[in-house]
């Protein structure tokens, strides 16, 4: 029987292991779990990592040694049960002949959803209205209020990734003109115009939606600059990542009113102060990055798996069936995930 390995950091798991899932991979193999990864050098971690054959790793894991690449033992696959792998995994074992994967499109449909919620109610200014009905009116004043519909809404895609594909997927209904900003994207819908720069994104669009990855040449990409082409009543959008945005410009186009957003995610800590004003901005929707987490997280049932589990599974089927794996990571994947 194939013998599977999770070597965490340390004894407090990683909350993407849970008592059906490690049951479930108990069913195809022998799985060890190491919960103490880091009281052993990288040279000890590597020696006991060689003896199995299936690697799975997640938030919470030890850094798996890059000298495996070179001597890999027994070792034959590196399973990411869960995105980003920077801190994990590193690159020569992408570039090895190890296959590695990750959770690939497992959060795409929550946090397109959570997109779309934030673009619907900023575009019809649902917080406003629920504000001035608690504040003992009926109808928002007509002053200073936007509302519009998706109908013909000139829809700017900024990223398109497994979220940004299932984002205008879902909005492809409501009949938006939708844009798409993203040079290593080849095959976009016959339906959208390719945008050759994020200066035309931001030009030719009244609501643009964040769904880029967090590297080098994407932070703080979004500028006072480009801020300030959206017209009046402009909405921008971010599930993606905070530090995407110079995030001081944006909060002063809101403080002003020219602008509304739907933000789940903010910079580094990703939370503001209790007195900060941007909690109370009519024109600001703030989700707190959580819109992609069910709640309650009940790992009780035997069928209380989220769409990581599934796909991490699939994948160790795969490989012990000798078939192709899914999401394979290789260096430009790599170095887009967050």
């Amino acid at each position: 029987m194939a013998r599977f390995l999770h070597m965490a950091a340390n004894s407090a798991q990683a909350r993407a292991w849970t008592s059906p899932f490690v049951a479930a991979l108990r069913a195809l193999g022998d799985l060890d779990i190491i919960e103490d990864g880091n009281k052993l050098c990288d040279d000890e971690a590597a020696a006991c990592i060689r003896g199995y054959d299936v690697l799975i790793t997640s938030w919470g894991a030890r850094t798996t040694p890059a000298a495996l690449a070179a001597g890999p033992g027994s070792l034959q696959y590196i399973c990411h049960l869960t995105g980003g792998m920077r801190e994990f995994i590193p690159l020569e074992l992408v570039e090895s002949a190890i296959p590695v994967t990750n959770w690939g499109n497992a959060q795409a449909r929550a946090v397109a959803e959570g997109a779309v919620l934030l673009l619907l109610a900023s575009l019809k200014g649902l917080r406003q209205r629920i504000d001035t009905i608690e504040a003992g009116d009926w109808r928002p004043p007509e002053e200073g209020f936007h509302s519009g519909m998706m109908w013909d809404l000139p829809l700017g895609v900024y990223g398109y990734g497994f979220i940004g594909r299932t984002f205008v997927d879902m909005v492809r209904p409501f009949g938006p003109r939708i844009r798409i900003f993203d040079p290593f994207a080849t095959d976009l819908p016959d339906d959208s115009e390719r945008v050759e720069s994020l200066q035309a994104l931001f030009t030719g669009s009244r609501a643009v939606a964040i769904h880029a990855g967090w590297t080098e040449e994407t932070a703080g990409s979004v500028t006072a600059e480009l801020l300030a082409q959206l017209p009046d009543g402009g909405i921008l959008i971010n599930t993606a990542r905070g530090a995407i945005v110079d995030q001081q410009a944006l909060f002063a186009e809101l403080e002003r009113g020219r602008l509304r957003a739907g933000l789940d995610v903010l910079v580094p800590p990703e939370q503001l102060p209790e007195e900060h004003p941007a909690r109370r901005w009519p024109n600001l929707v703030l989700t707190a990055h959580s819109l992609s987490q069910p709640f309650p997280k009940d790992y009780v049932t035997e069928d209380a798996f989220e769409p990581m589990h599934h796909i991490c599974l699939d994948n160790v089927r795969r490989h012990l069936a000798g078939e192709s794996l899914n999401f394979r990571m290789d260096r430009a994947r790599y170095e887009l995930s967050t």
